[in-house]
């Protein structure tokens, strides 16, 4: 049944990308392997992924939260390509007759361009200093550093977004960290979702400079505490 009403979304996919423009990306994502998750795709070019590539880490994360059960869609939030363009992303979640998430669409927009073109607009009846002064866009730098999502073409790349996310947080070298500093991080990476990717727990140990059992005995003892 699930394969059905997606099926019903891969020419929508197709539709939007050619109705909307190449400046649209539009994805479909099947939930079924969010290791591979995305099933058909038009406009790649605009985030750089193609099919088969996994889920998001906000995709994982509305998952292991269960956003997505009080709302059908989230809207106008920031997203980076793969090349730090900063995209407005929407995603809308896909549910089955029982409101279990089973897939997600999403529409990326590249408007660099635009946001280009009006500042040029700017400069004709202002000086660049005004312009620099008194600009209504945030720097991009500004805005990647606070993006949501991340789009990513592998496991690796998932893994390794969320995890230099969390190191930042934490100010900690990785040769430096303690057991109890791995210990937590795994656990915010579980909370993140992280785990749900096939291969997950491979990247974490070589990001984080241990062995997979290391990891495997982590999520043990966090499975542990919580059903303490």
């Amino acid at each position: 049944m699930d394969k059905t009403i997606l099926k019903q979304y891969t020419k929508l996919v197709e539709f939007l990308g050619k109705v909307l423009g190449p400046d649209y990306e539009i994805v479909l994502h099947d939930l079924t392997d969010k290791t591979y998750s995305i099933v058909a795709i038009a406009n790649g070019h605009v985030s750089g992924r193609s099919v088969g590539a996994p889920l998001t880490n906000l995709g994982l994360k509305t998952i292991a939260m269960g956003s997505y059960k009080n709302s059908d869609y989230l809207i106008n939030y920031n997203g980076a390509s793969r090349t730090n363009r900063v995209l407005r992303s929407s995603t809308m979640f896909i549910k089955d007759n029982n409101e279990e998430i089973i897939g997600m669409l999403c529409i990326n927009f590249d408007d660099s361009k635009y946001i280009s073109i009006s500042e040029d607009i700017l400069k004709l009846c202002h000086p660049d200093e005004l312009i620099l002064q008194n600009s209504t866009y945030e720097s991009i730098n500004s805005i990647l550093n606070e993006v949501p999502e991340n789009f990513s073409e592998s496991i690796g790349e998932v893994t390794e977004t969320v995890l230099n996310k969390v190191l930042a947080d934490k100010n900690i070298p990785i040769d430096r960290l303690t057991q109890d500093e791995r210990l937590s991080i795994v656990d915010i990476l579980n909370q993140k979702g992280i785990f749900m990717l096939k291969g997950a727990v491979s990247e974490v140990a070589k990001q984080l400079h241990c062995s997979e059992p290391s990891i495997y005995r982590y999520l043990s003892i966090l499975n542990k505490d919580k059903n303490n």
